[in-house]
């Protein structure tokens, strides 16, 4: 499908379909990894001039024409199969009058329709790549031209239909830098296990440091780990602060000395590790994943292969330059990066096996071959 203006020229308009998850708003008023990716990407897609169409759940919150799937998202049943699946459904009846270069689905059920298509698919994996979701995205085959967040997430499934790599993003200016911290360290994320809050909560207690812990407790999942070994290591010198929102967020990434990101899989990206750099906040995190291409050893933080060596650089992150960190984002991981990023993804799978012969993720430190 070509684009009124040249497509796949270099500099015409795109006329993309963006697919969200029904779970959460985009942008999400709360918890939404995602979403907040999406709603960033929107964004830098259409300041470059593009049509984006957004699919998904809830109320609009961009600039981009919106097509509701559901009134309200199904927060309360996140892992049920049947909303994804409707969802699905009610995204493919919507995109039958919509004329596309490219549909740009974050769904898991969505790409199960891209054959049915006139436009090509992209899909960002979202998601591990091992297990039964590599074996649905294999299933998919060249249905769908995939897109790594991290080159660590694509080592391992490298017979994936990748496209390319392009790192997540975002709005570097939309987050408060801080030169001068306060006397805490932060862990911020879901309270799931691989996320390794305990773990945090030990290091900054061995480092003999404050801790404030944020995050989500909605799925029985997350109370029970949270019940079971966050909670008794709770005391004075570490406080459980609560959920988030996006304005709470960036106060106390902003404020702490550091971040704890003391994951325990292998994470295909990690939003919040650029979200505290953006504030001028290192990150102290281990070895796993895609830690290794986003938090620079010694520059923007400390990458350690265990957690008992997680304590002293903890102390250690003190001596880094909240500069740096700020720095690394802007170049690496700002929105328009992540942009141009996936704009280079589009046009070369609008132009199909006959385009062009490789993409990149708009840094240059993940460049992949198309197919």
């Amino acid at each position: 499908m070509v684009s009124a203006t040249g497509l796949p020229g270099r500099r015409g308009t795109l006329r993309i379909v963006m697919v969200a998850p029904p779970w959460y708003e985009v942008p999400p008023r709360g918890y939404g990894g995602i979403e907040s990716m999406l709603a960033e990407l929107i964004a830098g897609l259409s300041r470059r001039g593009h049509e984006v169409t957004l699919v998904a759940a809830g109320r609009p919150g961009t600039s981009a024409r919106f097509l509701r799937t559901y009134a309200s998202p199904p927060s309360g049943r996140i892992g049920q199969a049947l909303p994804e699946v409707l969802h699905a459904a009610r995204a493919h009846d919507l995109l039958a009058g919509i004329d596309a270069d490219v549909v740009h689905d974050h769904s898991l059920a969505g790409p199960l329709t891209a054959a049915a298509r006139t436009a090509p698919t992209v899909v960002t994996c979202h998601h591990e790549v091992d297990g039964e979701f590599g074996e649905y995205y294999r299933a998919l085959g060249r249905e769908v031209s995939m897109v790594g967040i991290s080159a660590a997430q694509r080592r391992l499934a490298p017979d994936l239909n990748w496209a390319g790599v392009v790192h997540n993003a975002v709005e570097t200016g939309s987050f408060p830098f801080r030169e001068r911290k306060e006397d805490w360290v932060l862990w911020l994320g879901r309270f799931n296990e691989d996320k390794g809050a305990h773990l945090a909560v030990d290091a900054a207690r061995a480092a003999g440091r404050r801790i404030l812990l944020a995050g989500r407790i909605t799925e029985p999942g997350e109370r029970e780990y949270f019940d079971r070994e966050v909670a008794p290591r709770l005391g004075p010198d570490a406080v459980y602060v609560g959920e988030a929102d996006a304005v709470r967020k960036r106060e106390l990434l902003a404020g702490a000395r550091c971040l704890l990101f003391p994951i325990l899989w292998e994470e295909p990206f990690g939003m919040v590790m650029i979200e505290a750099m953006a504030c001028g906040t290192p990150v102290v995190a281990l070895r796993r994943g895609a830690v290794p291409e986003v938090v620079a050893d010694g520059l923007t933080g400390f990458v350690r292969s265990r957690p008992e060596e997680l304590a002293e650089a903890v102390e250690a992150a003190d001596g880094l330059d909240p500069r740096a960190c700020r720095s690394r984002v802007r170049r690496r991981f700002d929105v328009e990066v992540m942009a141009e990023g996936y704009e280079r993804v589009y046009r070369a799978a609008a132009a199909g096996p006959e385009g062009p012969a490789g993409v990149t993720g708009g840094t240059g430190e993940a460049v992949l071959p198309l197919r």
